[in-house]
């Protein structure tokens, strides 16, 4: 059964981030689930760091894009998420092609959420493991 609360597909999540910083790192959603959004970011020169693997920091941006973006889907209409923490885990670096994330509920709360998101190389091996808590935050 679906939790979401508002309409959520990739083709609005798409048009939702454009002009923003997963835009800007080539970041493209994938799928809507039931219960999850799956998304990609390319190991391009926009995402990597000097030793040519895939940023860290663009692996959580990835990682928080998504988790947060399910998180507002969750919520009733005017109702907003916003980040409380975020970790990561960097298991495995990745060189090129693409890395994909899927972010699932851990918890959907009313004044809270917790979102877990993996990220897997195109070989499927686990590259990153990340948590992400939000807040939710009623109309003003």
């Amino acid at each position: 059964m679906p939790i979401w609360k508002q309409p959520i597909s990739v083709e609005e999540l798409t048009h939702r981030h454009r002009n923003t910083a997963p835009e800007l790192l080539g970041i493209e959603f994938l799928e809507v689930g039931d219960d999850y959004v799956k998304g990609r970011v390319p190991v391009d020169h926009r995402t990597v760091q000097p030793y040519g693997i895939l940023h860290g920091g663009v692996s959580v941006v990835l990682a928080e894009t998504l988790g947060s973006t399910a998180a507002a889907h969750c919520v009733p209409a005017g109702h907003r998420v916003v980040g409380l923490d975020i970790n990561a885990n960097h298991i495995r670096s990745a060189s090129s092609g693409w890395v994909t994330g899927m972010a699932t509920p851990v918890h959907v709360g009313r004044s809270t959420m917790v979102w877990q998101i993996e990220l897997r190389n195109e070989a499927g091996e686990l590259t990153c493991v990340s948590r992400l808590t939000l807040a939710v935050l009623a109309p003003k």
